[in-house]
This record gives structure tokens, C-alpha cells and sequence, in this order.
């Protein structure tokens, strides 16, 4: 409940409004039954029409204002849940945008949109059931008994016996769904997986022939759903026949004990009717009180896990007086020793390296699938944290930066390119809101994604589709690299960011960078030996360690492993080390 109430703000008002508002729909309800037993009574066993036209008029008075605190009710409750509904996306989709990559690791996309979509969902309707209903059920259910004591103890004991009775059946029974609730949205996490996994690869499965196998694995996780919603179900209409009979043998029992009061003088007709009504009024509400109960029950799972998405706290933080600005592009590591799980157990995903290279320096880092170098570079922009040991960017702690400032001067073209929805100048703006238009086509000639752009006839306009499905990889990988340049970084990796581009063109990109950003510190990882034997020096990975240092004429001469990759790719003629260097 502390994450219900933390986000209820900017609705506090219409949150109180509501249960108000159902109290007073709740009285104008209880009223009605005293004035239809005193029309009974007073006016038609009496014979008295004026006493019927005015306690009638009285109850038509009553219904129009019950309704109109009923429908404010539920204005104010509807403001509520949505504003309720709002906040806490709002603050899932904040708290996400602050997660190191270490926190992301936590929870899959699907997960998170499960949780963004279908949680925030329950935890609105159950809000709003909650106000209204949550609070209107018990209140009827106490005004109607207080009343229904005063006119007979005798027949209100009828009620006091039921209500124990399906208590008790609903404690029993809510607990059981609460569980089945929790196994269902486990089952919508890899329901949604599917559907993400099927929408963003549906090039592959055509490719492949595999929309048969899509459709049978889709249709099991949809199944999965459905045979676990029906086990709730179940259980729960199971109660619903159980208060049916209960009702209908309230009615029966005061029927025929009031009748027998009633001729024994000691109950009025009007005051049977009373209890009557009154009788369907507390069953009625004991129904709606078991709903928001088990809409309660639902959410629970919703609301723990929508608490974890806001509760969890990033593992990266600036520090308390960061460094503002990154000196230049010298990058240092120290002895560096990391795992993923950072947990002090299991293995090192990377083991010592120390590793000095000074500003402006070109270093090309290759090694099999799976010999860390994805991890390396990762450390620099602190996308991830060093487990033991120190890396430095302009011989500064990377942990003494503020995070903005150091990714802002570290710019990393990832090894998979994501292009956004709008034009290529909004894409290549994601690295300087403000570049200018000249900046953009620069950044662009020097990736050397001018010449495909000038191709397009809106230019530098061209829509780009979300994903950049209507660009080729390579001009995908190009226009990431013209937007990281954007940035005008002290530090720039390319993380196997030109291996769909051809070789003539990687040759002109690396052409480019010597020539115009010199001062800039590059590393590039690259799967073909031609990307990255101009480079200053070369790192050779191998099992998470440096294997090898130098430039390309003494690796050959010094490096096994190294001249194994040359001879493989210009000897033997295999174009590429290993086919997908993801690490």
C-alpha cells in the first residue's frame, strides 16, 4: 500500500471524494426502505392517499439523490484509478530510464511491459472498486443491520448467521486465487516475450519459413493463460451459487418467521418489507465486498511487482560531488577484474587487465565470441561496474564523474544499431539535441552516411520507421556512428559497427576519423583483421584476459593467436573471425 499511496498524489482529493460521496449514496439507500414500510403501513393499510403522495414524494427525492451520489461517486472515482493508473507509469517508466545495464539485466522487455500495461491495469480497476464499492459494501451492510435490530432481533439474527457463514467460505476461497493470480502473470510475461521476440524478428521467421512454430508456441503460452484463468474462474463462481441459496433461504426464513410475527401482532407488513429489502441490500452488498476482495487479491501480485520496477535502486549513482568534465580521452584500467552479477561469486567475466592508453590513441580489439570484448569497452562509459580494480577516463576514477557528463564524452556505437522513428536529422540529433544542420551532414560525410542520404529524394528529411527497417544494416551502422560523432567524444568505440559495411567503406570511416578527429580516442572492435591493423596498437582477447599487445607487424611476429586470425582471413580466404561477435 505505501507504493498505492506514494503515487496517489495530485488525487488526493478526488480519492477522499469518492468513499464520501458512496457514504452518502449508501444513506439515501437506507432511507428508502423506512419510507416504503411507512407508506405500507401508514398510507395504504390506512387508507391515508395523502400520507402515499408525500412519503412517496419523500422516496422519489431520495432515489434522485442517491443517484446523484452515486454517479459523483464514480466521476471521483474514475478520476482516481486513472490518475492513480498515470503516476504509477509514470514513475515505472522514470525509475527504468535511471537503470544501469545491470538492472536491466533483471527484468526482460516483456516483463516490464506486462507491468507497464496489465498491472497498472488491475491495480486501477481494484483501485476504483476499492473506493466505490470497498467502501459503499460495508457501509450498507452495517446501516442495514443497526436498522434491521431495531425493527426485529429476532429476524436480523437471520442475516448475522449468513454473513458468518459466507465470511468464512470467502476466507477459505480468496487465498486460493490469490496464489492462481500470481501463476497468471507469470504466464502474461512469456506471453507478451513471444509476441515481442515474433514482432521484432518477423524478418527471421519468414526468412525461415517458421510462422507455423511461431503460431504453436504463441498459442501455448495463450493457452497456458487460459487453462490457469479458468482454475480462478472456478473458484470463484463456486461462490457465486453458494450466495444465490443463501439469499433466496434469507428470503425464505423471514417470509415465513416475519408472516408468523405479523399474525401474531408483533410485526407490522410495512416493517416486513423493510427487512426485506434490507435482507437483499446486505446480501447484495456481501457480494460486491467479496468482488473488491478479490480484486484485491489480484492486484497484490500487480502491486508487488510493479513496486519492484519503482523500488529498485540503480546500481550506478553519481557521487556526491561529481567531476563535471572529462579532461581529455587517456583511459586506464587498473588491474580490472569483472563478472556480471557482481556478487563477489561465481566467474570473472574479465580477469586483470591492466591496460593504459593515452589520448588520441586508435586501439582495434579483436578475439573469438566470447573473449570479453564487448565487456572491456563497456566499463569505459560505466555501463556496467568494475568488480575489483579501477578504470580511469582522462585519469579520473569513472566513478568519481557524473554519470551524464562521462557518457556524454564516451560515445559508444553498441553492436546492435537501433534507429528511432522520425527523420534522419531527429535520428543523428540524439547525439546534440542542438546540432545545427551543417553539424549533422559533417558527422554524416565523416561516417560516411552522406553519400546513401543524398540518394533519398527528401535528403536528410527521409522518415526513418521505428527500428530502421527501411535502411540496409550498413547504412543503419553508419548513421549510428554519424550520431555518436555528433557528440564530439573524447572517447569513441565502435563495437563491431562497421561488419555490414564493405570494406572500401570501412576503409574510408577510419580514413575519416585520422584525419578529422585525431584528438579523439578511438577503439574499435572489429571480426576482420583489415579493420584494425592501421590501429596505433591492437589487443588481442582470449577467455576474458589480454592475450596479446602491439601493433600489427609484431603481433604477427609475436602473437599466435593473432596471426592465426591473419592467415585464416587473407590466406585461406574466410572473410570473417567468428560470424557474430556479440560478447
Amino acid at each position: 500500500m505505501k507504493t498505492i499511496f506514494k503515487n496517489v498524489k495530485g488525487y488526493w482529493a478526488a480519492t477522499i471524494a469518492t468513499p464520501l460521496f458512496m457514504l452518502l449514496e449508501v444513506c439515501t439507500d437506507m432511507i428508502i426502505p423506512l419510507l416504503m414500510a411507512s407508506i405500507v403501513d401508514k398510507g395504504v393499510n390506512a387508507g391515508d392517499m395523502h400520507h402515499i403522495y408525500v412519503y412517496g414524494a419523500y422516496m422519489l427525492i431520495a432515489a434522485l439523490c442517491g443517484l446523484f451520489f452515486g454517479m459523483m461517486g464514480g466521476k471521483y472515482g474514475a478520476i482516481a484509478s486513472a490518475g492513480l493508473a498515470k503516476n504509477l507509469r509514470s514513475a515505472e517508466f522514470k525509475n527504468v530510464q535511471t537503470y544501469s545495464f545491470a538492472n536491466i539485466d533483471k527484468f526482460s522487455p516483456s516483463s516490464l511491459i506486462t507491468r507497464l500495461t496489465t498491472d497498472v491495469t488491475n491495480i486501477q480497476n481494484a483501485w476504483q472498486m476499492l473506493l466505490r464499492m470497498g467502501m459503499r459494501a460495508p457501509a450498507s451492510i452495517i446501516v442495514a443491520m443497526v436498522l434491521s435490530y431495531r425493527v426485529s432481533p429476532q429476524l436480523a439474527n437471520i442475516y448475522l448467521y449468513a454473513i458468518i457463514f459466507l465470511v468464512i467460505v470467502m476466507v477459505i476461497l480468496m487465498p486460493i486465487t490469490a496464489r492462481m493470480f500470481n501463476r497468471v502473470f507469470k504466464k502474461y510475461d512469456a506471453l507478451n516475450e513471444s509476441v515481442e521476440e515474433n514482432v521484432s524478428a518477423i524478418r527471421v521467421v519468414k526468412a525461415y519459413v517458421r510462422e507455423d512454430y511461431e503460431k504453436k508456441k504463441f498459442k501455448n503460452a495463450s493457452n497456458d493463460i487460459y487453462k490457469t484463468f479458468l482454475k480462478v474462474e472456478k473458484t470463484i463462481v463456486m461462490m457465486m451459487p453458494l450466495m444465490t441459496a443463501v439469499v433466496y433461504a434469507c428470503i425464505l426464513l423471514l417470509s415465513w418467521n416475519g408472516a408468523r410475527l405479523i399474525v401474531g401482532g408483533s410485526l407490522t407488513t410495512g416493517e416486513l418489507l423493510q427487512l426485506l429489502t434490507y435482507c437483499m441490500n446486505i446480501l447484495m452488498s456481501l457480494m460486491m465486498f467479496a468482488m473488491v476482495i478479490m480484486m484485491i487479491f489480484m492486484s497484490q501480485a500487480s502491486v508487488k511487482r510493479i513496486g519492484e520496477v519503482i523500488n529498485e535502486k540503480p546500481t550506478i549513482t553519481d557521487p556526491e560531488n561529481p567531476v563535471m568534465e572529462v579532461p581529455n580521452g587517456q583511459v586506464d584500467f587498473d588491474h580490472v577484474n569483472f563478472s556480471y552479477n557482481n556478487s563477489g561469486t561465481g566467474e570473472y567475466v574479465l580477469n586483470d587487465v591492466d591496460l593504459h592508453i593515452k589520448s588520441g590513441e586508435t586501439i582495434g580489439i579483436i578475439g573469438g565470441t566470447g573473449s570479453a570484448k564487448s565487456s572491456l569497452v563497456s566499463l569505459i562509459p560505466r555501463l556496467y561496474d568494475v568488480s575489483t580494480g579501477d578504470v580511469k577516463v582522462g585519469g579520473i576514477n569513472v566513478k568519481k564523474y557524473d554519470v551524464k557528463s562521462l557518457r556524454d564524452a564516451v560515445s559508444v556505437v553498441l553492436q546492435n544499431n537501433v534507429l528511432f522513428s522520425g527523420t534522419i536529422y531527429d535520428n543523428l540529433r540524439w547525439g546534440d539535441e542542438n546540432a545545427t544542420n551543417e553539424e549533422c551532414q559533417r558527422a554524416a560525410k565523416l561516417a560516411c552516411a552522406d553519400e546513401f542520404i543524398d540518394r533519398f529524394p527528401d535528403g536528410y528529411n527521409t522518415m526513418i520507421t521505428q527500428g530502421g527497417t527501411n535502411v540496409s544494416g550498413g547504412q543503419r551502422q553508419r548513421l549510428c556512428i554519424a550520431r555518436a560523432l555528433l557528440k564530439k567524444p573524447k572517447v569513441l568505440i565502435l563495437d563491431d559497427s562497421t561488419s555490414a559495411v564493405d570494406t572500401n567503406t570501412d576503409s574510408n570511416i577510419r580514413k575519416a576519423f585520422r584525419e578529422e578527429i585525431p584528438g579523439t580516442t578511438k577503439f574499435i572492435i572489429a571480426q576482420r583483421v583489415s579493420s584494425v591493423k592501421d590501429a596505433d596498437r591492437i589487443i588481442v582477447m582470449d577467455n576474458g584476459k589480454i592475450n596479446g599487445i602491439g601493433t600489427h607487424d609484431e603481433l604477427l611476429a609475436n602473437n599466435e593467436i593473432y596471426r592465426d586470425v591473419y592467415e585464416s582471413q587473407t590466406g585461406a580466404g574466410n572473410g570473417d573471425f567468428d560470424e557474430k561477435g556479440d560478447d
